[in-house]
């Protein structure tokens, strides 16, 4: 396949407005390429996006698109935006998703317990950070494949984490996220098309933290930006081979950037 220059390159950010997702569609932006950064309901972090790219780069490389992942026709709206505005769509990072701060804002401190936990509730979650990506997927690898590359890139947590107390419905839904990568991942092997599972690699200063967390434990959060050095990989020529990989991001180095990765299991 004749290669493509990164401005020709079309990503879709899902949840872009804050936190991983801001973080990462900025970065995007600046390694040049095209971004649609998409948000459930607060359209003001997203143009607040979309500004701040341009006074950065110049040009209006961030195109903000309010869509709810749980949509399908919102799912197939956003890729039909990025191929009528930028004429495709080669990468798809799925970061929109729901924490535990939605069940109690004292998570961290007083875990609640699974039955605790309103079904409308678990259906939010499950719905945001589930079901939301295999929408997103299935709106986008049609095109990809068509293509013949792509990149799905699913944004995960810490395994210990997932089994964490208290952690129902967040847990058990990125540990579904990460079976879907590696479902996704060989079901789309040989097509040119990689899925990967991305993550900082710690507790991250993100919307997800409650705004009662003290200034102490703040300051020992990781920076969201840890993820985007390992995302421009993944989402380059450098990284065609790799699908089906659990890429944690303090564990991640450019000059060996698959050394110190423990796989599944951390």
């Amino acid at each position: 396949m004749e290669s493509v220059k990164t401005k020709d390159r079309v990503a879709i950010v899902t949840g872009g407005g804050r936190g991983l997702g801001r973080a990462m569609a900025v970065g995007l932006a600046g390694a040049g390429y095209n971004v649609i950064a998409t948000a459930a309901k607060e359209r003001a972090e997203i143009d607040s996006l979309a500004a701040e790219a341009k006074d950065l780069y110049g040009d209006a490389r961030i195109l903000p698109v309010l869509a709810d992942v749980t949509s399908e026709d919102d799912c197939d709206r956003v890729i039909d935006t990025a191929v009528r505005h930028f004429g495709s769509i080669d990468i798809l990072v799925n970061n929109a998703g729901r924490g535990m701060k939605y069940v109690s804002e004292d998570f961290l401190t007083e875990p609640t317990r699974f039955w605790e936990v309103s079904p409308s509730l678990w259906k939010m979650v499950i719905g945001t950070n589930v079901t939301g990506p295999f929408l997103m997927a299935r709106a986008a690898v049609p095109l990809m494949l068509k293509a013949g590359w792509g990149r799905i890139v699913n944004i995960s947590m810490n395994s210990e984490t997932m089994r964490r107390r208290g952690f129902s419905p967040y847990g058990p839904s990125k540990a579904a996220l990460e079976s879907e990568t590696i479902i996704w991942a060989q079901d789309l092997a040989g097509t040119g098309v990689t899925v990967n599972a991305l993550l900082p690699g710690g507790a991250t200063l993100t919307g997800m933290i409650p705004d009662s967390v003290s200034a102490e434990i703040r300051s020992k959060l990781l920076d969201p930006r840890i993820v985007v050095p390992p995302l421009l990989w993944l989402v380059s020529p450098d990284a065609d081979e790799v699908t089906g990989r659990r890429i944690v991001a303090t564990q991640w180095s450019e000059a060996e950037p698959l050394a110190e990765q423990a796989g599944w299991n951390s």
